[in-house]
C-alpha cells in the first residue's frame, strides 16, 4: 500500500468532481426539457444567445465565448439555420469563408423563450438556497475555476 493510500475505500459519490457534475448534469437536463419543445439544445440555446443577446456575429467569435470549437458551432448554426433560425451571410472575405451570422424572428422568438426558460431553471435551483449560500456557492465556483481552461469542446 502506498504511503498516501488509507484503508478506506474511495466512495465516488462523495467526491467533488462526482457531485458537482451530477449537480450540473441535473440542472442543464431540467433545462434542456424546456428548450427541447422550441427546437434547441444546449448548444444552440448558446449560439443564440451568443449572437441575439452578445450581438457576436462571426462564427469563430460565437465559438470563443461559449468556449466550444469550430465544429460545434458550425454544426449548431446549420442546424439553426435548417430551423430557419438564423441566417448566415458570406462575405468576400480572402478565403471565401467569412460570414456573418444574425437572428431571424422565429429565432428572436425562440431566444425569447429560451430565455424564460433559463431564468426559470436558475431560479428553481437558486430558491433552494438561502443568499448566503448562493453567494458562497458563486466564490467557490470561481475558485475553483481559477487558473483553469474553460474551453469545453463537449458542453
Amino acid at each position: 500500500m502506498s504511503e498516501n493510500a488509507t484503508s478506506a475505500p474511495y466512495d465516488l459519490h462523495e467526491s467533488p468532481g462526482w457531485r458537482l457534475t451530477l449537480a450540473a448534469r441535473v440542472i442543464e437536463r431540467r433545462f434542456e426539457q424546456r428548450i427541447a419543445p422550441l427546437g434547441l439544445t444546449r448548444v444552440r440555446w448558446c449560439v443564440l444567445v451568443a449572437a441575439g443577446e452578445q450581438g457576436l456575429t462571426s462564427p469563430s467569435a460565437i465559438a470563443s465565448y461559449i468556449g466550444i470549437d469550430r465544429t460545434a458551432t458550425s454544426r449548431a448554426l446549420g442546424a439553426l439555420e435548417r430551423d430557419g433560425m438564423i441566417l448566415r451571410k458570406g462575405h468576400d472575405g480572402p478565403d471565401g469563408r467569412m460570414r456573418t451570422v444574425r437572428l431571424t424572428e422565429k429565432g428572436q422568438k425562440a431566444l425569447h423563450e429560451a430565455i424564460a426558460a433559463a431564468r426559470e431553471n436558475a431560479r428553481h435551483f437558486r430558491d433552494k438556497l438561502s443568499w448566503y449560500e448562493s453567494e458562497t456557492l458563486g466564490e467557490i465556483l470561481d475558485k475553483l475555476l481559477k487558473d483553469e481552461r474553460r474551453d469545453v469542446p463537449d458542453l
